[in-house]
């Protein structure tokens, strides 16, 4: 299966542990599912690991956040964004959608409620990671 996940996601997987999005990073490692994402999701993980909410968490992780961007990008196939017209109002919701539009995803996976919201980006479902999980293991 083929997955892009919101940077929330990968955010919450990486430093939390949560079990939905961590799940999914270990279904990546073990090779279960494929990951996609590109240099501009990349980015943005980068810049919100940098956000003050964060720093508890990221001192009491072994890892910078250049190794955890780094960690998680080997874990992924990197695709340059197919070109789509604004769909969101958030323009950083367009990148996952682009993203996941060039992936030939299955499942777009998000905790944003924007892009719950819309259930679906053409014929990609967009999901919970819960529903991402309980998809996989099904």
């Amino acid at each position: 299966m083929r997955l892009v996940l919101d940077t929330n996601v990968v955010a919450s997987g990486l430093l939390w542990g949560q079990w939905p999005p961590s799940r999914l990073i270990e279904a990546a490692q073990a090779g279960e599912v494929e990951l996609f994402a590109s240099k501009t999701l990349l980015a943005e993980l980068t810049r919100i690991l940098a956000r003050k909410k964060f720093a508890r968490s990221l001192a009491t992780s072994t890892l910078s956040i250049d190794e955890l961007v780094l960690g998680y990008a080997e874990l992924t196939t990197i695709v340059n964004p197919a070109e789509i017209a604004p769909t969101s109002s958030d323009p950083d919701d367009d990148h996952v959608l682009a993203c996941a539009l060039a992936a030939g995803a299955d499942l777009i996976v998000s905790g944003d409620p924007d892009l719950l919201n819309l259930k679906q980006f053409l014929t990609l479902p967009i999901v919970t990671p819960r529903e991402a999980v309980e998809r996989i293991t099904a």
